[in-house]
């Protein structure tokens, strides 16, 4: 089944390429959607893709790439958005 999340992920999260990093995990596990860099210093995400699939994502997010320190990671199911290809919103 396809859902789609939107993600917020808090702490040490801008200029340690969490959002290159987020897109390739993203890739590789065929999700679709967009990151971005928020104004308060967080990264946001919307994610669409099959559960178990997301599952992954999320599991990742909550580590980030080796730079990040990752304190929160705030998690909301929505309406399934259809989007094609995962890409970064700078």
């Amino acid at each position: 089944m396809i859902k789609t999340v939107n993600i917020t992920v808090y702490g040490k999260v801008q200029g340690v390429f969490y959002r290159a990093s987020a897109k390739q995990m993203a890739d590789n596990l065929g999700i679709q959607g967009w990151v971005k860099n928020t104004s308060q210093g967080n990264v946001a995400i919307l994610a669409t893709g099959d559960e178990f699939a997301l599952q992954q994502f999320i599991s990742w997010c909550k580590q980030g790439p080796s730079r990040a320190l990752v304190t929160d990671v705030e998690i909301n199911y929505c309406d399934t958005v259809l989007i094609t290809g995962f890409t970064i919103i700078r």
